[in-house]
């Protein structure tokens, strides 16, 4: 029988080699092994679960949890010293029917809310956006898709360069009805940002896995406080990113200083004996 690979997963920061909030361990001459979500299953289709919890709390609550722009994490992502997507926090978000009024043919759209992973979709004209939901690449109108979510254009949040309108909106289009097997992005960030991008890096397996972490997180806590987490792939950094935007920043404030707290006194406890 042939090795067998166990699926691998992010459960919290205790699992996550990361290093000293300056970006550098002195204490390790050697690359640090990220995270990989390389057998992950796509986090849009974590949405459904997300969806149906969200469901349960609203009837038991008879209401759901506004969200708050507050507990946004910022964020940098590196590929080496080359800053490639950057983030504020508290960015603007606007209702379905605001946000036609600023979008044109070739955005990209991200609709959030409180504590569901963020969806991505091209918006292709006619009132109309391409995304990628569960496994399939769908064409609906923009106010379906964003089932009361707020949302935002986000057309200047990667670095690269962008491919011309029609281009983004061919791409996107072309591959409407595609599903499962057929599928070449882990989530609708990845599909969206490849549209209008065309770089391969955002596609499954688009990069080798293999040698230094050549990309960086940076997550910004504040002016003063950051914390950085090596990666391989692009790919496995928007899946890390996209589940930080999930939990919030509280969360993930939280988890950190867990993993700090338990890290120092392994520290301790080595030297001790």
């Amino acid at each position: 029988m042939g090795n067998q690979v166990e699926k691998l997963t992010h459960l919290s920061y205790a699992e996550v080699p990361t290093a000293e909030p300056n970006g550098f361990d002195p204490d390790d001459e050697g690359p640090r092994i990220g995270v990989s979500y390389i057998f992950s299953n796509d986090d849009d289709d974590q949405d459904e679960h997300v969806d149906r919890c969200s469901q349960d709390k609203r009837a038991a609550n008879h209401e759901e949890k506004p969200f708050d722009p507050r507990d946004e994490l910022a964020c940098a992502i590196y590929y080496r010293d080359e800053c490639v997507h950057e983030t504020s926090a508290a960015a603007a978000t606007h209702s379905a029917e605001s946000l036609l009024n600023k979008c044109r043919p070739g955005d990209l759209l991200e609709f959030v809310a409180t504590g569901q992973y963020p969806h991505w979709a091209v918006y292709v004209g006619d009132f109309q956006v391409v995304h990628m939901h569960r496994a399939e690449i769908k064409n609906n109108f923009l106010t379906d898709v964003s089932q009361g979510k707020k949302g935002r254009v986000v057309n200047a949040l990667y670095r690269y360069r962008a491919l011309p309108p029609e281009v983004v909106v061919r791409n996107a289009l072309d591959h409407v009805g595609s599903r499962d097997r057929e599928l070449y992005w882990r989530n609708s960030e990845c599909f969206a940002a490849w549209c209008r991008f065309g770089k391969r890096e955002f596609k499954i397996g688009g990069e080798i896995r293999i040698g230094k972490q050549p990309y960086r997180l940076k997550l910004l806590f504040s002016e003063k406080k950051s914390h950085v987490l090596e990666f391989q792939s692009l790919e496995d950094v928007i899946m890390e990113k996209r589940r930080n935007d999930q939990i919030g920043k509280d969360a993930v404030t939280q988890e950190l200083e867990n993993h700090l707290n338990t890290a120092q006194e392994h520290k301790e406890g080595h030297f001790g004996n």
